[in-house]
């Protein structure tokens, strides 16, 4: 964040002493807007603090300045209404190894490959992108935070740590999805986890190992059954990318 001014800091302090409240002279001189810029900085790292966090820095700050009452349960709306670069968002997770592994090295080395005869040559009907995710059972995907106004939603970092169900997906240049495969944590999939009406889910396939994670055999599991037999060219002589 900026540093204050000379000026600011000693028209808070005289503000202060001619009777104004410490949280007056914070809205008035800046302490708010540091805030807000605060907010807006974590966003763009990646992980944008909820209301209880902006509170308790908040109330910090104000104990800084020798303020010890806890801040009210209206501050937060006031506080967004007062600064307006910043509001309520749902946030949404993505694995801290994906933002941090993003690097700009990472990135153009892999558009090199691209670049490669071989690959041009592959039509982007045939290109494919294959990706795991997971879902931890009895955890929502969205939660509240407080991020830059003119965006829409936040993305936030979490942890590393597997979840409870695996997925394998995987969708064509051209926007084409492959049926998805489902491991779930166990020895083998059980009847009693699935719905009376599997129709929705036709074509999908199911698999369980151990600890809900994707192994080897379950990459073979899903080369046979799901990308392979879904993925056939048109002719034999065209090649496939994953």
């Amino acid at each position: 964040m900026s540093a204050y001014t000379e000026y600011e800091v000693n028209q808070a302090l005289e503000a202060v002493a001619n009777g104004q409240s410490l949280r007056k002279a914070s809205i008035e001189w800046g302490q708010e807007a540091k805030l807000a810029e605060w907010i807006r900085i974590q966003h763009a790292l990646g992980v944008a603090p909820t209301h209880l966090q902006v509170k308790l820095f908040a109330e910090r700050i104000l104990h800084a300045m020798g303020d010890t009452e806890p801040i009210g349960k209206g501050w937060i709306t006031a506080f967004l209404n007062r600064n307006p670069s910043v509001k309520v968002q749902r946030s949404r997770p993505i694995d801290s190894r994906r933002v941090n592994g993003a690097s700009t090295e990472v990135i153009r080395d892999w558009f090199k490959l691209l670049a490669i005869p071989e690959i041009i040559s592959i039509k982007p009907a045939n290109r494919y992108n294959m990706d795991e995710t997971g879902i931890l059972e009895g955890q929502g995907s969205n939660g509240l935070v407080l991020g830059m106004s003119e965006t829409k939603s936040v993305r936030k970092k979490q942890p590393g740590s597997r979840a409870w169900v695996s997925v394998i997906e995987c969708i064509s240049a051209l926007g084409h999805a492959l049926d998805p495969l489902i491991i779930y944590k166990g020895k083998t999939v059980q009847q009693q986890w699935f719905p009376l009406d599997l129709g929705p889910y036709e074509g999908w396939q199911f698999t369980a190992t151990e600890n809900g994670w994707t192994t080897d055999d379950t990459a073979v599991e899903w080369l046979q059954k799901v990308f392979l037999p879904q993925t056939v060219p048109q002719t034999a002589s065209q090649g496939k990318e994953m």
